[in-house]
């Protein structure tokens, strides 16, 4: 199972009038530093990094510096040992300068991981939920990379938290509802802030009639004023009953912060998500102290675990959007979603990759960790790009049976030469 080759591409799409826009990124293009990585058996993975258009062809340019490093490993000598793998790459002694753990040289690790996870699963014939479930508490723990979060979570500790779930994993989740039913999603796509207020309301309604429990509208206008009135609006036409986060995508300062989550307070809202900068760590601390009993949603420009536990220690944050497409890839994904086991806070995750692999990861949290299966983000705009997409019916995810980590996309394979 030797990697022959690897290459890379970029991705972009065009998306419909004002999707994707909010108070931060206001004309997007959602786009993937595309990695292939082929076997010298004709099966190949694919590897995705997000990013929103321009800058895309930084990330192929660092995925590239990677390449002579991956070309010629054995597929079954990295993976049973994955973090370490893992841990070589990021820890390459010129190219970590560039990051370390962070930046484009970060998104590259991202989808050149993410690409050996999916040929990993195909070479397994299964998909990525259920090859996670079948793993053993030992071999999963070495998909785990652990540096520099001993003093949160040590290795013992990651082992006690995996073996906990085991009878439910082992026993069990053929009946548990996530199989049978799905899993929850949210519809971010309804309330994009470039749509105006009889848009807004129009989405919602069609959505809930579709389904969806859960929906989230983007906040950050020049006057609050208006954010609370596209808000009241939404409430009102799909009730009380139905979950609204909101998300203001880092466009406050933290005393703009605290000030419209105070008025945001009243109108019921689930979550404030991204209310400042990413790495404001201490900021985030003073956000959810002032604004309780509002609750904190971020990670999804987080660029490592080790910002995760900083929110977490701090306790800065109630909800995690880790994103493995932001953050290096699985190894440092599981490592949040244990923290966040150990801390009681679940990984609630961003849909950089629309969601093809983070179903697969909630599902595996919630039947091996026992996490409450909170909404995930569903965001249909690139479904018709995808071999496989992803299937929402009824507001719930239904689960992949095909081999992988549903991250093909159309027309991008190997080819011949």
């Amino acid at each position: 199972m030797k990697i022959s080759r690897v290459t890379t591409s970029d991705q972009r799409f065009t998306l419909p009038d004002a999707a994707g826009t909010d108070s931060i990124h206001t004309d997007p293009k959602y786009s993937y530093a595309v990695t292939l990585l082929e076997l010298d058996d004709g099966e190949f993975g694919t590897g995705l990094a997000f990013t929103l258009g321009r800058g895309t062809e930084v990330v192929v340019r660092a995925i590239e510096a990677f390449i002579p490093y991956v070309v010629g490993r054995d597929l079954n000598e990295i993976m049973p040992r994955f973090a370490k793998f893992w841990r070589e790459l990021a820890d390459e002694s010129q190219l970590r300068w560039i990051g370390p753990q962070k930046g484009a040289i970060h998104l590259a690790l991202a989808s050149i991981s993410s690409a050996l996870v999916d040929a990993w699963c195909r070479k397994h014939q299964q998909p990525l939920w259920k090859l996670l479930l079948d793993m053993p508490p030992e071999d999963l723990i070495e998909w785990v990379d652990l540096r520099y979060l001993e003093n949160q979570l040590t290795r013992k500790q990651a082992l006690e938290l995996l073996h906990q779930g085991e009878a439910q994993r082992l026993t069990n989740w053929e009946s548990h509802e996530i199989i049978t039913k799905g899993y929850p999603a949210y519809n971010t796509s309804v309330g994009w802030l470039g749509y105006d207020i009889d848009h807004l309301v129009r989405n919602c309604r069609e959505q809930i009639a579709a389904g969806f429990g859960a929906l989230k509208i983007k906040v950050g206008s020049p006057r609050i004023e208006d954010d609370i009135r596209r808000l009241r609006a939404v409430r009102e036409a799909v009730g009380p009953d139905i979950r609204m986060m909101t998300d203001a995508n880092q466009i406050w300062s933290v005393p703009q912060a605290i000030a419209a989550g105070k008025q945001l307070c009243d109108l019921d809202c689930f979550w404030i998500e991204e209310p400042t900068h990413p790495d404001d760590i201490l900021g985030h601390q003073q956000i959810a102290r002032e604004i309780a009993p509002l609750k904190i949603a971020t990670g999804e420009c987080v660029s490592n675990a080790i910002l995760f536990k900083n929110l977490i220690q701090a306790q800065a944050v109630h909800f995690l959007q880790a994103d493995s497409l932001r953050l290096g890839g699985l190894p440092e994904f599981l490592a949040v979603v244990l923290m966040g086991k150990q801390a009681g806070l679940p990984v609630v995750p961003h849909a950089g990759d629309m969601s093809q692999i983070h179903q697969h990861l909630a599902t595996w949290q919630s039947i091996a960790l026992g996490v409450e299966p909170y909404h995930l983000e569903y965001i249909p705009h690139l479904r018709e790009h995808f071999v496989e997409p992803v299937e929402v019916t009824g507001g719930r995810y239904q689960l992949p049976r095909t081999p992988g980590s549903s991250t093909r996309l159309q027309g991008v394979s190997p080819t011949e030469g």
